[in-house]
């Protein structure tokens, strides 16, 4: 069946404002997200340049072969700009008109200008470097992505390799050929068409997913992380520790509690001012990420509260950890010497098992304890107190 590449030329352009427009819809609802817009400059800029490049054979030549392809390698470049702003890094200005500018001083060679062989070649070699830079961005950051890279990753190697592909067998059909269906380069031009659409609609599809995605992680921290600290709040510590217990249970491990209440904190805040109790909370909390390991699990679940879950850890490691913690916070010079302590509970599976909510009451009557007893000090359940409330003595 023959195809009618006026029309598929007619599709195309549609299809690039489409997209692009989509896109830049969804950029205004979330203007944080800039790829989205890089994208959307890519799209409109792709109709652009198709209109353009569309005009040769009219008596206009320079208007389509020099400013239509210079638009076009400016839509890859955005194309490529998305993606790199996408992982994070900043937008390159040189990188965005490099491809463009080269192709402007080709064109002022007579022998490049007028050879359309040449011409397609080299467009097509441009045009796939934007995609193998495009490829190493999500590669280089493949680590530090948590949202679904592949199928962006796998479309622009696939539209990479369509243009290395170009640059060798295309026949560089002249445009009134394509237009009239005459010349053996036909069915290939009608593919290109095909191959751009495709992965117009692919990118803007996976993109928009990827986006999405990455906005639902954010909410999804910020739903457990604590505003002022910036660590854990209580719905992530309990999250993350029943996952330790059951690790830990499963490798019959011990593992310890440690549950930490600032002293005097409401004294705290009534004679130096409530943004003091705010650094106060803010400064143990980095204290604990200096004193805990990388494994274990803390967060702030109250007040002044804060619960720490260490993993393969018996009440001696435990005792020791907790020490280091209290001191840490003491020497703080933020205010005068013993104003800022804190009171550690500290009870261990030996002593309670692997259930969470066994381990937290026997940590909070341990920090009751350390509190009844002149407060700034490290209190562990005693084993027969524990054993009696978990009924093995009787």
């Amino acid at each position: 069946m023959a195809l009618h590449i006026q029309t598929l030329l007619v599709v195309a352009v549609f299809i690039f404002c489409l997209m692009g427009l989509l896109t830049f819809h969804a950029w205004c609802r979330e203007t944080r997200e800039r790829p989205l817009a890089y994208l959307c400059g890519m799209m409109l800029l792709a109709a652009v340049g198709v209109v353009l490049v569309s005009a040769r054979g009219m008596g206009i030549d320079p208007l389509p072969v020099v400013l239509g392809n210079m638009i076009l390698l400016l839509s890859a470049a955005l194309n490529w700009t998305a993606m790199r702003v996408f992982n994070g890094r900043q937008a390159s200005v040189p990188g965005i008109l490099a491809g463009a500018g080269t192709w402007f001083l080709l064109c002022l060679t007579p022998v490049f200008y007028h050879s359309l062989e040449l011409r397609v070649s080299l467009y097509s070699l441009m045009t796939a470097t934007y995609g193998v830079l495009t490829a190493l961005e999500f590669w280089r950051n493949r680590r530090q992505l948590e949202v679904a890279y592949l199928p962006a990753l796998t479309l622009t190697l696939l539209h990479t390799a369509f243009y290395c592909v170009r640059s060798v067998v295309d026949q560089a059909l002249p445009l009134d050929q394509a237009l009239t269906g005459d010349g053996e380069g036909v069915p290939f031009f009608s593919f290109m068409l095909f191959e751009s659409m495709l992965y117009v609609i692919g990118i803007a599809y996976v993109t928009l997913a990827m986006v999405k995605e990455r906005v639902e992680l954010k909410f999804k921290a910020a739903a457990l992380c604590d505003a002022l600290t910036g660590i854990g709040n209580r719905r992530a510590f309990m999250l993350g520790a029943e996952r330790a217990l059951l690790d830990c249970q499963q490798r019959q491990v011990p593992v310890a509690l440690l549950l930490c209440d600032l002293d005097h904190f409401k004294r705290l805040n009534d004679n130096f001012g409530h943004q003091t109790g705010d650094l106060a909370l803010i400064a143990f909390s980095q204290v604990l990420a200096q004193k805990l390991r990388a494994k274990d699990v803390f967060a702030r679940i109250g007040g002044e509260e804060f619960a720490c879950l260490l993993a393969d850890t018996d009440q001696a490691s435990a005792l020791s950890v907790a020490e280091g913690i209290r001191n840490g916070f003491a020497q703080l010079t933020m205010l005068e010497p013993g104003l800022l302590s804190v009171s550690i509970g500290v009870v261990t599976s030996e002593e309670a098992g692997y259930e969470l909510p066994r381990l937290l009451s026997q940590a909070d009557q341990a920090l009751y304890g350390a509190k009844g007893q002149g407060r700034n000090r490290v209190q562990a359940v005693p084993r027969r107190v524990a054993e009696a409330q978990s009924g093995r003595v009787r």
